[in-house]
C-alpha cells in the first residue's frame, strides 16, 4: 500500500460534494486498486459524516471484510448507524471467525441470529473458539489446518495436496479417530515416499505446539521463532482444534507493538481518529487526572522545603535539570525492561545481575553528568558548594532511575497491569520525588 494513495483519496474525497458522480469514481477506483486494509484506514480517516457516505458506497461484497480491519470503535460507529434488517443481511452467511472478530461491535441478539443461520460446522467452530478467553491463542486460531487421519495412506495423501494446499501451508497435521494430536508431516518427505505406507510412518513427533489456553501475543512470539510457517494448536486434552500461521501472528505482533506505542500516551489502540468529543475526552481525562494527582504529590514534597527555597532562589532554577536528567534515566532502563518482558527475556534468575548491571551504569552515568552539571553550575552561581549538592542529587537521582526503571515494570507485570501502560508515569513521580527530595535536603543541609 501506498501512504500517498489515501492522502490522495481523502483530500479528494473531501473536495467533492455528497454523492457526485465523480466521488464514486474516485471510491470505485479505490476499491479496485486496493485492499479490505487499505479501505479501513481510508474510512477511518475520513469525519464520520463524510466516513458514513462513503461507506454507502463501497461494494456490499466486502463492506464485512472492511469492517473487520477497522479498529473497533470506527467499525462501531458504522454499525450503529444500519438497521436491523440491513445488519442481518450483511452479515448472514459469514463465517465463525469472522464473526468472532467481529462479536465486540455487535448486539448479542444480532449474534444469536448470524448465529442461527450458520452451518453446523461454523456453529462448532464457533463454539470451540468460545470456550477459551479473549486473550487465549485457542479463540483465534484458525480451525482449517490441512489435517488428515494418522492411518492415511500417502497416495491419498499426495492427492489431496494436488487439489489444494492452504496458505502458509507446508505441513500436514496427523490426527487419531478422535482427534488428538498425533505429530506433523512436511510435504516434501511426502514426494517420492512409497505411496503405500501410511504418512504416520513419515511423522516428525517433536514438531512445536501452542497449548490453547497460550497468551495470544506470546504465542505470536514462538510462531515467529519456530521458523515454521505455522504451528498446531492444541487443548489440554491433546485435542487438536487449529494452527497459528504466521500471517496472523505477523498482524498480532504489529497490533501489540501499536498497542504499547498508544498506551504509553494512556490511550486505547482501538480509539477511533475522530471518535466523538465526549468519548475522546472521558478516555484522555482519567489518565491526565492520573498524571495531576502524581504532580500534586511531588509539588507536596517541594512545598516540605520552602523555607530553604525562598532562601536560596538559585535551588528552584536548577530544580528541573535534576528532574530531567532522571526522568530520561529511568526511561532508558524502562524502555529496556519493557520489552525484555514482552519477550519472555526477564525470569527471577537473571533479575539480580541485570539490576547490578544497571545500577553500574546509573553509577557512571550519573558521576559523569554530575561533574559535567557541577561544574557548570559552580561556575554560573559562583558557589563550590551549589555545585557540589547538584551533582551529589544527579548521582542519586540517576541510580534511584535505574532501580526504578526495573522494578516498577516488574512489580506491574506481577500484578498483571501493563508496565507500558502505567510504567512512566509511575517512573516519572519516582524520580521527580527522589531528585527533588535529595537535591533540596543536601540544599538544606550544606548551604543554610
Amino acid at each position: 500500500m501506498q501512504e500517498n494513495d489515501i492522502h490522495n483519496a481523502v483530500n479528494e474525497l473531501m473536495d467533492q460534494s455528497p454523492d457526485s458522480d465523480s466521488q464514486q469514481i474516485v471510491i470505485e477506483q479505490f476499491e479496485q486498486d486496493n485492499s479490505p486494509v487499505e479501505l479501513a484506514l481510508l474510512l477511518e480517516s475520513l469525519p464520520l459524516t463524510a466516513r458514513l457516505e462513503t461507506w454507502s458506497q463501497i461494494s456490499d461484497s466486502i463492506k464485512v471484510a472492511v469492517l473487520v480491519e477497522m479498529r473497533s470503535d470506527a467499525s462501531e460507529a458504522i454499525i450503529g448507524t444500519l438497521d436491523e434488517q440491513h445488519l442481518l443481511a450483511m452479515f448472514t452467511g459469514i463465517e465463525a471467525d469472522t464473526l468472532l472478530e467481529l462479536q465486540d461491535v455487535l448486539p448479542d441478539h444480532l449474534i444469536e441470529d448470524v448465529l442461527a443461520r450458520m452451518d453446523e460446522e461454523q456453529k462448532q467452530r464457533y463454539s470451540i473458539a468460545q470456550q477459551f478467553e479473549d486473550d487465549e491463542v485457542g479463540h483465534w486460531c484458525d480451525h482449517q489446518p490441512l489435517v488428515v487421519p494418522a492411518k492415511t495412506k500417502i497416495k491419498v495423501m499426495t492427492r489431496l495436496l494436488r487439489r489444494s494446499i492452504p496458505a502458509y501451508g507446508n505441513v500436514v497435521f496427523l490426527v487419531d479417530n478422535r482427534g488428538n494430536w498425533q505429530g506433523a508431516v512436511r510435504f516434501n518427505k511426502l514426494f517420492g515416499a512409497d505411496p503405500l505406507l501410511r504418512v504416520s510412518e513419515l511423522v516428525e513427533e517433536d514438531f512445536p505446539t501452542l497449548n490453547a489456553k497460550d497468551d495470544i501475543y506470546i504465542a505470536a512470539d514462538k510462531v515467529a521463532q519456530s521458523e515454521e510457517s505455522a504451528l498446531p494448536v492444541i487443548t489440554d486434552g491433546g485435542l487438536l482444534i487449529g494452527r497459528l500461521d504466521m500471517g496472523l501472528a505477523y498482524r498480532l505482533q504489529s497490533e501489540r507493538a501499536e498497542s504499547q506505542i498508544m498506551a504509553t500516551a494512556g490511550l486505547d489502540e482501538n480509539e477511533d481518529l475522530f471518535s466523538t468529543v465526549r468519548k475522546s475526552t472521558k478516555n484522555r481525562a482519567i489518565w491526565l487526572g492520573v498524571n495531576l494527582l502524581t504532580a500534586f504529590l511531588a509539588s507536596w514534597f517541594i512545598g516540605l522545603f520552602e523555607a530553604t527555597l525562598q532562601q536560596v532562589v538559585a535551588l528552584a532554577v536548577l530544580m528541573p535539570i535534576v528532574a530531567s536528567m532522571g526522568g530520561v534515566a529511568g526511561s532508558q532502563t524502562l524502555t529496556l525492561i519493557v520489552r525484555g518482558l514482552a519477550l519472555g527475556q526477564i525470569s527471577r534468575a537473571n533479575l539480580k545481575p541485570l539490576l547490578t548491571k544497571e545500577v553500574k551504569v546509573g553509577a557512571l552515568n550519573g558521576v559523569l553528568w554530575a561533574l559535567v552539571i557541577g561544574i557548570i553550575t559552580g561556575y554560573w552561581f559562583s558557589s563550590i558548594m551549589l555545585g557540589l549538592v547538584i551533582g551529589l542529587a544527579i548521582v542519586a537521582n540517576i541510580i534511584s532511575a535505574a532501580l526504578a526503571g526495573i522494578f516498577v515494570p516488574v512489580v506491574l507485570e506481577k500484578f498483571k497491569i501493563d508496565p507500558a501502560l502505567s510504567g512512566s508515569v509511575i517512573l516519572t513521580t519516582v524520580t521527580d520525588i527522589t531528585g527533588f527530595v535529595v537535591f533540596l535536603g543536601l540544599g538544606t543541609l550544606l548551604l543554610l
